[in-house]
Order: C-alpha cells, then sequence, then structure tokens
C-alpha cells in the first residue's frame, strides 16, 4: 500500500475560510483510492519533519498570525527552501502564499517571508475581495478554478510562473491578470474557499505529484479517476455566474 504523510503547518494560526477543508480533502481523497495518508500537524513551538514529509500545506492567516508563524519558519528557512528545490510539494494558500516570498510590506513594517519564491508582497490601499476563476494549464491539462479571494497585499510576482490567468477577479494584484504562482512542485494562491474541495482536479495533481516524487512513476499506477459530478456542477455554476455578467 502507497503511503503519504501530509504535514499541515500551524492550523492553530492559519486556518482562515476554512483551510482545513483543503487537508481534509486531500486525505478523503486518498483513502477513496486505497492510499494510506497521516496528516501531521504542527503547532506550538514544535518544528515539521520535512525529511518525512511528502505534502507541505500551509494555510491563510491574518498579519498577525502570518508574523508569528514566520518568525518560528524562520529556524527552519533553508531546510525548507531545500524541500521545495527537491521537489517537495507545497501548496500555499493566501497568507500562506505570502510567507513563501521575500517579504510582505505593510507601510512602514516588514514581515520577512522564507525566499522559497521570488515574489515581493506589499499593502494596497483597499481589499481585494471576491470570487475568481482562473483558467490553469498544469500537466497537460487545461482547466477552470473557482475559489474566494480576500486579500490586502499586492503581489509582485517578477519572473515567476503564475498559476492561472484571471478570466474574472482580481488575482495577484488586481491589474496583472494573473494569480498565483507554481514553481517546481511549489502551489502557492490566494484563493479560499476553501480551494481543493471545489477543485478536485487540481487537488488530484497535488497528490500526484506527492506520489511521483516520493515513488517515481510508478507512483500513480492505479491512481483512478473518482466521480466528482457534484463538485463539477458547482464549479460550473459559479464560472457562469461570473463569466456571463461581464
Amino acid at each position: 500500500m502507497k503511503i503519504l504523510n501530509i504535514t499541515h503547518l500551524y492550523p492553530d494560526l492559519l486556518n482562515l475560510y476554512g483551510d482545513r477543508g483543503n487537508i481534509a480533502t486531500l486525505e478523503k481523497r486518498c483513502v477513496w483510492r486505497g492510499i494510506e495518508v497521516n496528516i501531521h500537524e504542527v503547532t506550538g513551538e514544535s518544528m515539521p519533519d520535512l525529511k518525512h514529509t511528502d505534502l507541505l500545506f500551509l494555510g491563510g492567516g491574518s498579519d498577525r498570525e502570518q508574523k508569528l508563524v514566520c518568525s518560528k519558519l524562520q529556524h527552519i528557512r533553508n531546510e525548507i527552501c531545500d524541500y521545495a528545490e527537491s521537489g517537495g510539494v507545497i501548496a500555499a494558500v493566501c497568507g500562506g502564499y505570502q510567507l513563501l516570498g521575500n517579504f510582505y510590506q505593510m507601510g512602514e513594517e516588514t514581515i520577512q517571508g522564507l525566499g522559497v519564491l521570488d515574489i515581493d508582497t506589499y499593502r494596497g490601499e483597499d481589499r481585494l475581495i471576491g470570487n475568481i476563476v482562473l483558467q490553469c494549464s498544469i500537466d497537460g491539462q487545461t482547466f477552470r478554478v473557482v475559489g474566494f479571494e480576500n486579500h490586502g497585499g499586492r503581489t509582485d510576482i517578477k519572473k515567476e510562473t503564475a498559476l492561472g490567468k484571471v478570466l474574472s477577479g482580481y488575482g495577484n494584484d488586481g491589474k496583472s491578470g494573473f494569480e498565483g504562482v507554481l514553481k517546481k512542485n511549489v502551489f502557492a494562491t490566494y484563493l479560499h474557499g476553501p480551494l481543493l474541495p471545489k477543485n478536485p482536479m487540481l487537488a488530484d495533481i497535488l497528490l500526484k505529484r506527492a506520489l511521483i516524487q516520493k515513488y517515481g512513476p510508478d507512483g500513480i499506477v492505479g491512481f483512478g479517476a473518482l466521480e466528482d459530478l457534484l463538485e463539477e456542477e458547482a464549479s460550473q455554476v459559479m464560472q457562469q455566474r461570473l463569466l456571463t455578467r461581464k
């Protein structure tokens, strides 16, 4: 039996807009396929064991919680960067997305990031809030991702590759037309909602990449499709609402 170890970083601090639903989705989609999954929640002053992590998840939090988490993770900054550079799978949402960058500039205060991604974030004058639709092309598949964004940050992804093109909504900065970052096996995005229950295809891409990283190409042998009819219908309804009103 294949086994995946998922590490959830500081869910006691980074859990806005139902981010735990992302973990629940990953877990259930493994169980349904006969894949054993272990969820390790890192809380308090504990640190993640990246040597035994197959997928690392960071959720969203307020500026205060972001600062607390970043101060903890600075102690293993190099280990996290090495994990990402070697192909480790990371899913980061909202505040977690910002933490992977170089810094988050908030007026005269700066939160130093982990430097996994070469991105910079600045606080805008107002918040970018609302439902959002992306067009993504990943692993030979082109599909749409729906979610909800609520962020005051404006993220400059510079030369990094965007996760998707904004069809409706604001995205990284409200003007570039792109959202998130995809670098190697690092998936970073502002989309809450939670993200993965609404987008099972994206959840499966994360799981497949984690399996391949751990077991090689044979890791996804037997990784069959699941019936996602309700999720697909819900996504279509949201897309129709957002894209036909333009």
